[in-house]
Order: C-alpha cells, then structure tokens, then sequence
C-alpha cells in the first residue's frame, strides 16, 4: 500500500507554524512528515526559511507516532558532513526511532551563502557521495580521521547515537545516479515518476543487499486546495511557479529573485495544467497516480499555502487521505 505524508514547507511557513501543522498532520493520519531545508524560500510571495532542525527536533517532542524526515538536507557546503551526522543521530534520539536523513546534492540557492562557490554536477555528486561514506561511517560510533577528496575529519567521534540506526534516502535523477548511490542509501528519493529510475535502484539494492525489498522510493507531488478553485490556482501561481523551471534550472539559480525572472513567463493556466487546484479531491488523487504506477512506495503531499493549512486539514485532510488509500490499496 502506498504511504501517504504531508511536506512541513520551511519556504512558506514560519517554525511555529510548521510545529502545528505536523501535529495536524499527525491527527489527520498521514504516514509521515517531510520537511525541506532551505536558507532561503524559492521566490519573495513564500516568504519564510527557518532553521530546519530546530523546527524538526519541536515536532519530534509534539508528536507521537508520525514519521519524520528531511527532503532533502544537503550535507556538503552548507553543513559539513559531520555536523550531519551528529544532527542525524541526535533527531533519531528525539523521535524514538522514527527519523529517516533524506540527502541530497542541493541547490545554489540554499547552499552559496557560505561563499564557497558552486561546483559542477560531476563535483557535487562526488561530494554527496563521500558524505554519506563519512555519516555512515562516524554512526557507527568510532573515533574517526578521515582524509577524503572534499572533506577532512579530524578525532571526530558521535557520542549519542540511537539505538535504531539512521536510515539514509538519497535524491536522485536518471537510473546513472540509481547504480552509484543504490550501493551507499537505503531509500531513493524522486520528484518526478520516473518508473525507470526506481526500477533501476531496486535491481541495484537486490544485487547490494541480496534481499528483494525494503527499500522505500518517495516522491512528492504540490497540490493547492481550496474550496475556490480560482483562488487555489491563484496562489499556485503566485507560490510554486518556480517549480515550472525543472530542476537543471532549480539547482542552479541562487536567488528568490533570479527564480521570480526566470518563471515570470509561466501563466496561471500552465500551473494549473501541472498542479491539481481546487476542492476536487479525486482531482488530487488523480495526480499521485503517475507516482503509483511508477512503483513510489511514499508520496508526500505540499499544500501550497500557509494560509490554506488550516482550512486544509479542518475540511480535506481525512476525507482526501480516505479516497487516496482506497485508490491506492494494491502493492
């Protein structure tokens, strides 16, 4: 059965607000919650970007039973990969086992602050890599020196770990990146249904682990309900055209207002086409389907929106996950 859970969207709210919506989200009966991490929102009309794990370490005290995870944390530039992995360890503590580190290679807007540049995709993805080698290697609560291409770690030892290991999902596209990062993550994740690529990362982890499952793939899919539909595609094209750029473009562009010129041609009626808008629910349940026959294990839901969260889950939440779960019953 696919799992369904909603996206504590750090570009749109603010942390408080996040701590509340998971506990909604919790009550309402989603499977889990993801939460971005970002220095910055995508464009000026989100408005917000709150410190991710301060917001995630409030919502593992708030909440009982709901899954947690990052969507995804970069662990290269911004954070060094030992600071990861000290986070990561202390968020499975707080959550009681319920916490899964979701990696990526990140983008110029949330990782450029620092002032160390941007490098190539080839780079970038030779980081990711040698980071997630370095966490899993300091989880397994050893002193560590590590001399590696792009990191250095010097007597670094994690002193609480959990008892349940943290399980790692990495973001990935192309079946490339399936066989190189199969063999390094448990769970791959992907913003497009890309039947392809999950197939290809489920024959890598079969020939890795000699086991055929247990390797989760999770996608995401924005949807903007409301009871106006006019008024739901408005704030989708005022909130997510960004989204329209596809992720060359997204990786790269390293301002809200660089992501404002580059999407200023994209109109209401083009974000509608790509975004299920209004309180048609089977409308919304329709658009997880292309996740679905692509063989997504998860699919978390954003809500675009702060000021829709709450009239979200008051009125739409449980019947829209009722109608999702029967959709979606079979394997």
């Amino acid at each position: 059965m696919t799992r369904f859970g909603y996206t504590m969207m750090t570009e749109q709210s603010g942390p408080k607000e996040l701590v509340r919506y998971a506990v909604e989200a919790e009550a309402a009966g989603f499977d889990f919650t993801v939460s971005s991490d970002h220095y910055s929102p995508w464009l000026t009309a989100q408005g917000h970007a709150p410190y991710a794990w301060s917001v995630l370490g409030a919502v593992a005290h708030a909440t009982e039973s709901i899954e947690l995870m990052t969507y995804v944390t970069c662990p290269t530039m911004r954070y060094h990969p030992a600071v990861v992995a000290q986070k990561a360890a202390t968020m499975q503590i707080l959550a009681d086992g319920r916490f899964t580190l979701g990696l990526g290679s990140g983008e110029s807007l949330n990782e450029h602050v620092v002032g160390r540049g941007w490098p190539s995709v080839r780079v970038r993805q030779d980081m990711l890599e040698e980071a997630i080698q370095l966490i899993r290697l300091l989880h397994e609560g050893e002193l560590v020196d590590w001399q590696g291409k792009h990191f250095q770690v010097d007597s670094a030892r994690i002193w609480d770990l959990p008892e349940q290991p943290v399980p790692i999902a990495v973001a990935i596209s192309g079946t490339e990146a399936a066989q190189r990062f199969a063999g390094v993550a448990d769970h791959v994740v992907a913003v497009e249904p890309d039947g392809d690529l999950v197939a290809a990362w489920r024959k890598r982890r079969r020939d890795v682990t000699g086991t055929p499952g247990g390797s989760r793939a999770i996608g995401q899919v924005p949807i903007s309900w409301d009871p106006d539909r006019d008024q739901a595609i408005e704030r989708a094209h005022e909130q997510f055209r960004w989204f329209g750029g596809g992720w060359p473009v997204n990786a790269d562009l390293p301002t809200p207002a660089g992501f404002s010129a580059a999407t200023q041609y994209i109109r209401a009626e083009d974000v509608a086409e790509n975004i299920a808008c209004g309180p048609d629910l089977d409308a919304i349940v329709e658009s997880i389907r292309p996740f679905h026959e692509a063989g997504f294990t998860d699919v978390a839901l954003v809500q675009i929106g702060d000021e829709a969260q709450e009239a979200f889950f008051k009125e739409a939440a449980g019947p829209l996950l009722d109608k999702l779960r029967a959709a979606y019953a079979e394997d």
